[in-house]
């Protein structure tokens, strides 16, 4: 965990606008209005930022329960932890009581792998859901299970979606629920072929039932695959109209953020970034070089963006008008960390995690943290 003046975050981002100034001078990167690459703008001010939970073990799901508390799943223990809130769904004004209500059974940690997305089905605040949805690595692939839940613990837990591919690296991992379907970001496993594949479940955002089914009204009939040509999705979120937004790691050349729409096909392997090539979807907006960002967590609030990034360190606001993304500017944190995940919480803040220990990270004693956020915008 390194911590600094306000001056050395933009010190570092005024050199990430030396090196994209660069790269651009010499022809590696053109890219239009409508999709702008990531560079040093003004940093966005916070209105207030609030520590309410720490030594979290690589922390990586965090999903709202009516009440206003937030289950958080832990890669790398499978530990579900639980971070209490205030009765009128607020956080606290300080730490609050962290608890582990849970471990899910079957977990191999390893590499990227382990304890990943965490998701609660919509219920009335007065009411607590009957389940919870986990997607994990285990030994043989990478599945999403729904978990009996019953307020205070984990129950028996129920494979609804088997046979993910699995690998050290690219999992993906990120779930998200809309009504009565379940969003799944799944990564290429590390075979960038499969991407393009029909017929694997590697590289795509699917979209199914609570039981797993490919659910009604799926671009292909019996089919799960909402999208393809993904690398390693991990970032997912509904803006205000119901359109489903998500991050994307690249290799070396752009990351992106990619409005996704049913049956459409994002290019990878064949394109990152950009492209003419007919038959795909390019992104909204991208980042280059990938230092910048290699975007984790998304949350769409109050008409925004706020993405997550590991490697970049950097809390990036992109403007959102319809289907259009403006131009990312940098949330001015304070400090510098890893940050694996951002959502939205009942209150209106943002709670952003940190991942400084995910085995790439430097921690910190009291890593890693739970922060609330007001962001003045």
């Amino acid at each position: 965990m390194h911590f600094g003046p306000r001056a050395r975050l933009i010190a570092t981002t005024s050199a990430v606008l030396v090196i994209v100034g660069a790269l651009s001078i010499g022809g590696v990167l053109a890219f239009g209005p409508l999709f702008p690459a990531a560079k040093a703008q003004p940093t966005v001010d916070l209105v207030s930022k609030k520590t309410v939970a720490r030594s979290l073990t690589s922390p990586w799901g965090l999903a709202f329960l009516p009440d206003g508390s937030a289950l958080v799943s832990e890669r790398d223990t499978g530990r579900v932890r639980r971070i209490a809130g205030r009765s009128n769904g607020s956080p606290a004004r300080s730490l609050t009581k962290t608890s582990t209500v849970g471990t899910v059974s079957g977990v191999r940690a390893g590499g990227e792998g382990g304890l990943l997305g965490i998701a609660v089905p919509p219920t009335p605040r007065e009411t607590q859901p009957e389940v919870i949805f986990a997607y994990l690595t285990t030994a043989r692939d990478n599945r999403v299970v729904r978990i009996d839940w019953d307020g205070q613990s984990l129950g028996r837990q129920t494979p609804i979606v088997t046979g993910i591919p699995k690998n050290t690296y690219h999992n993906g991992g990120r779930i998200l629920v809309d009504d009565d379907v379940l969003y799944i970001a799944t990564g290429d496993a590390g075979i960038p072929e499969l991407a393009q594949d029909r017929t694997s479940l590697a590289g795509k955002v699917l979209r199914v039932d609570f039981d797993g089914a490919p659910a009604a009204g799926n671009p292909i009939d019996g089919s799960r695959i909402f999208t393809l040509g993904h690398r390693n999705v991990q970032g997912l979120a509904l803006d205000d109209a119901g359109r489903l937004w998500a991050t994307e790691f690249g290799t070396s050349k752009a990351d992106e953020l990619n409005l996704l729409r049913p049956g459409r096909n994002y290019g990878w392997p064949v394109v990152e970034g950009r492209s003419s090539k007919r038959g795909f979807t390019n992104p909204k907006v991208t980042w280059s070089p990938t230092s910048t960002a290699s975007p984790s967590g998304l949350a769409i609030q109050d008409g925004a963006a706020y993405v997550a990034s590991l490697r970049g360190e950097v809390l990036w606001r992109v403007p959102l008008n319809g289907t259009r993304a403006g131009k990312p500017r940098a949330v001015d944190l304070g400090e510098q960390s890893r940050l694996r995940t951002v959502a939205a919480a009942p209150d209106g803040r943002l709670w952003l995690s940190t991942s400084n220990t995910d085995g790439r990270g430097d921690p910190g004693s009291r890593d890693d943290r739970m922060l609330s956020l007001i962001i003045d915008d």
